[in-house]
């Protein structure tokens, strides 16, 4: 354990140099992981963004056939602007059994266990396979796990099951709430307050979209489904923000709202959106058009991370168990890209090394025994699988 250890420690610091803010490219790091898992002989893919400054990487050990384990996580991380570090957030420090630097939490201290463990899994992926996803832009949106799913679930050989290594102090996790953001944009036309009827306030449109979403929110709270177990059990609704207007005196021409959701199943997601949409386009935008054409109603997509529902049949969350020891499984309140791979028919479950509290925060750390444990689970896990 001792080598591999100090091997995970030292693919961390590597991938800790690799500056992956969400703002800018991760092909560095993504050519980085992809050399590791070429040299064990695995079958690399690398898929760019339309910019062709971000990329995902899908690989696989073992045979071509269709099911196995995936291993998953994103390689962004967030900024480090405007926070105290008390050391290079890019370049790894330990103090006191912790490695500190942006990421090692969130979340390259998975991927450099998995790196680490190279070796052991390509032994155990002899009859079935072992997959591996690391993504871009999970922190603004799950952007590269939406187009990885869209790729995955054209194919007739497809992973059967997905552990994706957020941290959660290695607890079993099999549920979380959906998160999505929107920003609104209502485009009016302006004039002067003492004849409100020339012109088109944009605050105050906006002000009904935003009561059509506490309508909303109330419905979400009669539809709980049965034996929810998240807190609340229901799906919520969020207003976020609303900038506008120009003085007392002027008509508002434009106001920017930005709200959330977090549904707890997906028939939940479609209503808001179908609601809202239809309520813009047959009530409001035909009432702001009617005094002036050119007004307008534009929805930005900020991210849409789909929910991962606990489920009382999860091959994953078994196989989760068997390898931590755990033996029960909780829900946690932060949404990662498990849902997505849900969502094409695979078994999931969040299970990896570090705090959760630890993520985005300046002077990030994980503990080295994290890591282990982390370690040890993929060591149990060539028993299990070579067994199955």
């Amino acid at each position: 354990m001792e080598g591999a250890l100090s091997r995970c420690r030292s693919i961390l610091a590597d991938l800790v140099a690799f500056p992956t803010v969400s703002s800018d490219s991760n092909l560095p790091a993504i050519a980085y992981i992809a050399e590791r898992l070429a040299d064990q002989g695995a079958r690399i893919e690398i898929m760019t963004d339309p910019s062709g400054q971000k990329a995902n990487l899908f690989a696989t050990l073992g045979p071509e056939r269709d099911g196995g384990l995936m291993l998953a996580g994103h390689t962004d991380v967030v900024p480090v602007s405007d926070q105290n570090w008390s050391s290079d957030p890019f370049t790894l420090s330990e103090r006191q059994g912790k490695l500190f630097g942006r990421g090692t939490c969130d979340m390259k201290g998975f991927i450099a266990a998995c790196l680490a463990r190279l070796d052991l899994l390509a032994a155990m992926a002899t009859e079935r396979p072992i997959h591996f996803a690391f993504t871009h832009d999970e922190e603004v949106g799950c952007l590269g796990a939406r187009s990885l799913v869209k790729e995955l679930g054209k194919r007739a050989i497809r992973p059967a099951l997905a552990i994706v290594g957020e941290p959660t102090g290695m607890q079993v996790i099999e549920g979380h709430k959906g998160c999505c953001e929107y920003t609104v944009t209502f485009t009016g036309t302006s004039g002067h307050s003492s004849r409100p009827e020339l012109g088109v306030n944009a605050i105050e449109y906006a002000a009904r979209y935003i009561a059509r979403l506490i309508e909303l929110r109330t419905r979400l709270i009669d539809r709980v489904p049965e034996g929810s177990r998240f807190l609340p059990p229901f799906s919520t609704l969020n207003i976020g923000g609303i900038e506008g207007g120009l003085s007392h005196n002027v008509i508002a021409p434009r106001a920017v709202l930005k709200w959330e959701m977090r549904p707890v199943i997906a028939e939940d997601m479609a209503l808001v959106k179908n609601d809202i949409s239809d309520y813009c386009q047959h009530r409001l935008l035909p009432m702001m058009q009617a005094v002036a054409k050119e007004s307008a109603i534009a929805t930005a997509v900020i991210g849409e991370a789909a929910a991962l529902l606990p489920k009382r049949e999860n091959a994953a969350r078994d196989l989760a168990f068997a390898m931590t020891g755990e033996a029960e499984a909780s829900l946690v309140s932060f949404g990662t890209e498990a849902g997505f791979y849900q969502e094409i028919g695979m078994d999931a479950v969040v299970c990896g090394p570090g705090s959760i509290s630890e993520a985005h925060q300046p002077d990030e750390f994980i503990t080295l025994d994290q890591l282990s444990r982390c370690l040890t689970m993929f060591e149990r896990l060539g028993g299990i699988w070579t067994n199955q």
